[in-house]
């Protein structure tokens, strides 16, 4: 008898697959043994690489006319699927042949955060959280990056990751206030011996340059080093991350590295990242209402990250070895 075989269309963007990425283990309660196809963005498509049951990733770049979604249709019509979900809520989950389809639909959309929605949507018990699936791949790009700058005079206190960029306009955090941030947190003795390690794709680097200069000796750059397992690799060396609403926030907390969400005119209590070692502050705390990003202080941040530090890291720091 031949393995159920599934087709799981991701989403585009690496927060929201992330966010999804509970899926992955729920096709897995549903159908045991699944031969799991992943259709995602070209950014995020690195993450299912190794997820469980996984034998295909599809990644998907848009093209004109919906030009993508018609070779994504050719590539799936004519397999005999036993299950279709569509986290898109795209038309194509209707146009191939399946069993059984599960597709998005703004129906769900009930003011629940997003990973409960999804859950709701593939009929889960509990929550579906949200996973990252390190390789040893992942795993030894990262060491490649981190270990050389640590033994080059970086030191080997623990790691504060940052991600000083959002790939959406008004999620970005002015650059200049990072690295007003990390001046004081390098004065802070809580903070004594750390490192401070920005994280991001290669057209981050503007945004991360002044952390990384406010830093000095104590900066290790993880910006633009390779794809987004391995930038996931190096936030899970880290005690503590810091970052704007986007995609590697989300990482961070699928990790379960203690998360700090900087938020602006976004839902914080929808987008927030999900998980019990988690926080957020935003530019206006009050559900509902917003402000700029540039409305929230260094001042803020900082009472920010002393208090995750307090909660999550004061006794649970390991140094790194170089």
């Amino acid at each position: 008898m031949s393995a159920p075989k599934v087709l799981f269309v991701s989403a585009n963007r690496i927060g929201d697959s992330i966010i999804s990425s509970g899926v992955i283990r729920e096709i897995n309660r549903i159908l045991p043994g699944a031969e799991i196809t992943v259709a995602a963005g070209r950014p995020p498509a690195p993450f299912f690489r190794s997820a469980p049951g996984v034998t295909r990733v599809i990644p998907l770049d848009k093209k004109p006319a919906a030009g993508h979604w018609v070779e994504l249709w050719a590539q799936a019509v004519g397999t005999q699927w036993d299950l279709v979900v569509d986290i898109r809520g795209s038309a194509l989950a209707w146009l191939i042949p399946t069993k059984r389809r599960i597709v998005y639909s703004r129906r769900w959309e009930t003011g629940l955060r997003k990973v409960e929605t999804v859950s709701r949507m593939m009929g889960a018990e509990a929550s579906l959280d949200p996973e990252i699936f390190l390789d040893d791949r992942a795993r030894a790009e990262a060491a490649a990056i981190i270990d050389p700058q640590l033994a080059g005079g970086a030191g080997p206190g623990p790691i504060i990751a940052l991600a000083p960029i959002a790939h959406q306009p008004g999620k970005s955090w002015p650059a200049h206030r990072w690295g007003a941030l990390v001046e004081r947190l390098k004065a802070e003795p809580r903070f004594d011996g750390w490192r401070f390690m920005p994280v991001g794709g290669p057209g981050d680097r503007p945004p991360a340059t002044p952390a990384l200069e406010a830093a000095g000796e104590r900066g290790i750059d993880c910006v633009g080093k390779g794809d987004i397992l391995c930038s996931a690799a190096a936030i899970d060396r880290a005690a503590l991350f810091v970052g704007n609403d986007s995609g590697l926030m989300h990482v961070s907390a699928a990790l379960g590295r203690p998360t700090l969400g900087l938020f602006g005119p976004t839902e914080w209590w929808l987008y927030g990242p999900w998980g019990p070692r988690t926080r957020t502050v935003a530019s206006n705390e009050t559900r509902g209402q917003f402000a700029p990003i540039e409305d929230l202080s260094v001042d803020h941040v900082f009472e920010g990250v002393l208090a995750l530090h307090d909660a999550y890291a004061a006794d649970g720091s390991k140094p790194e070895k170089p």
